[in-house]
């Protein structure tokens, strides 16, 4: 079926005249329509928008464009609620948004566009940004391909799914602390967060302004280079934006690691490690070294301060961020008898609890008296964590990790425990902090659990690069994906 396709398999055919745009379009509109009522990865999406934008793909195949120039020329790529399509919704999940148009383009929208892909839909997420589950959507769960009684995780959770329940061949998402690794590992696909600068976050609604990035999620590692490729590069419309040259992503996926260094991070491989996990990432490195490969042990002595950090310095930026959404100038408005009642309804209105939370948590910490106590003393444990990655990276040119410390949970099972919910991220976040790229991509499944719906769930590997060193992560990646079967696993939907 061509929605089970590879991006490169399907510009392939598509180059080749063997099937339309329309066509892989349809299949995949066909997918969302037989699975979606299930697992409600998407938001909202329009059919009939999606195929006038394949038509026009091959339209534009048809007059002589190619996917050299245009390299996702006729690719359907669904998109996360939180980054802007112009003339389609951006409700970041939220019901203080819920019937907001986006006026304008987001750079990575229009830069998708100029590659040729067709706009999908609108993908679900946690509240701005704002969770591990997308549990925390004003709208509804998403539910786990492999798992529907299990979350997909978070926040970028309803990309995830649509990518590996087959609904679309790769999805862009958002990565404050773990929000495209955590659910890439969940869910069996390949998640890949860049150096904060390497992707424009013009047009991405902010939760956390110095750790956001937007990153993509496909079936294998050389479609999300393909993916990077054409979101990547300079904006001036982005103070944070980095003039670095976009490289050849895909030219570096050749299989051979002989020569390169592999740092085990060894305050990862504690405790709280679920023991599947952990044989499953040991398995992987020991995978590695026989692709040619030398790990060696290296030491992030900061770690442990890793979660107390980011969540003073992501709550801190969010408390800022949200401030904007008043019932004053667009989203909803809870009248009240004067501005101030007004304010406050509307935003008691709007947002959820974990939002309301947070918001909480930041203005706290960058209240009179504790700024210093809490908020600059974060912002210096954050440099020392930083420090850590560029110390082992003298080293090693990459860091091998699990994603995540579980497989995905139940539903509701840590929904009453914030604490329990926020150590989802515990190997994610640093990444975040330390301001550099990662990637996650399938390494295993859970041994079979009998009387389930679904007797395994998938596990994921994570590796962290140096600032702007995207080419060697998808160049182990992409080594470790093809001496391994995990990435061509399907959860039962698809």
């Amino acid at each position: 079926m061509l929605n089970q396709l590879s991006i490169s398999e399907l510009t392939a055919r598509l180059a080749n005249r063997e099937t339309s745009s329309r066509e892989v379009t349809q299949a995949c509109l066909d997918q969302i329509q037989r699975a979606d009522g299930q697992l409600h990865a998407f938001l909202k999406y329009d059919a009939a928008d999606a195929l006038a934008q394949a038509d026009a793909a091959d339209k534009a195949i048809a007059g002589g464009a190619t996917h050299a120039r245009q390299p996702l020329l006729g690719v359907p790529i669904a998109i996360k609620d939180v980054i802007a399509v112009k003339g389609q919704s951006l409700t970041c999940a939220s019901k203080i948004l819920e019937n907001f148009i986006s006026p304008y383009d987001a750079t990575v929208t229009e830069n998708l566009r100029a590659a040729g892909a067709i706009l999908l839909g609108r993908c679900n997420t946690d509240e701005f940004a704002m969770g591990s589950s997308t549990e925390n959507s004003a709208f509804g769960r998403s539910c786990n391909p492999w798992d529907p009684a299990r979350v997909p995780g978070g926040s970028s959770g309803g990309s995830a799914v649509a990518v590996a329940a087959q609904m679309a061949p790769a999805a862009l998402g958002s990565d404050t602390g773990g929000s495209i690794r955590q659910p890439a590992a969940f869910c069996g696909c390949v998640g890949l967060k860049p150096t904060y600068g390497r992707v424009s976050r013009f047009g991405l609604v902010a939760y956390a302004s110095s750790l956001d990035q937007i990153g993509c999620f496909a079936r294998n590692t050389r479609d999300a280079a393909t993916v990077l490729q054409a979101i990547s590069g300079y904006d001036r419309r982005d103070s944070t934006s980095v003039p670095q040259p976009v490289p050849d992503y895909t030219a570096v996926l050749t299989g051979d690691l002989k020569g390169l260094k592999i740092g085990l991070a060894k305050e990862y491989m504690l405790g709280g490690l679920h023991a599947e996990v952990k044989h499953a990432v040991e398995a992987a490195v020991a995978q590695l070294t026989q692709l040619g490969a030398e790990v060696v042990e290296v030491s992030l002595p900061h770690t442990d301060y890793a979660v107390a950090t980011y969540y003073i310095i992501a709550t801190a930026e969010a408390s800022a961020n949200l401030a904007r959404f008043d019932g004053v100038r667009y989203g909803l408005r809870v009248p009240g008898a004067d501005p101030i009642e007004q304010y406050c309804n509307t935003r008691g209105a709007g947002f959820g609890a974990e939002v309301k939370r947070r918001i909480i948590l930041g203005t706290y910490v960058l209240s009179s008296g504790y700024y210093d106590a809490y908020y600059l003393r974060a912002q210096k444990v954050r440099t020392l964590i930083r420090q850590d990655f560029l110390n082992a990276f003298e080293k090693v040119d990459a860091i091998v990790t699990p994603t995540t410390p579980s497989v995905a949970f139940t539903a509701g099972e840590k929904s009453g425990d914030p604490l329990q919910m926020y150590l989802q991220d515990i190997y994610t976040i640093s990444a975040n902090l330390a301001g550099i790229c990662g990637i996650s991509v399938p390494c295993g499944f859970t041994s079979p659990r009998p009387q389930t719906p679904n007797p395994r769930l998938p596990i994921g590997l994570q590796l962290l690069g140096k600032p702007f060193g995207e080419e060697t992560l998808l160049k182990i990646a992409h080594a470790y994906e093809q001496a391994t079967p995990w990435h061509r696993e399907r959860p039962p939907v698809a």
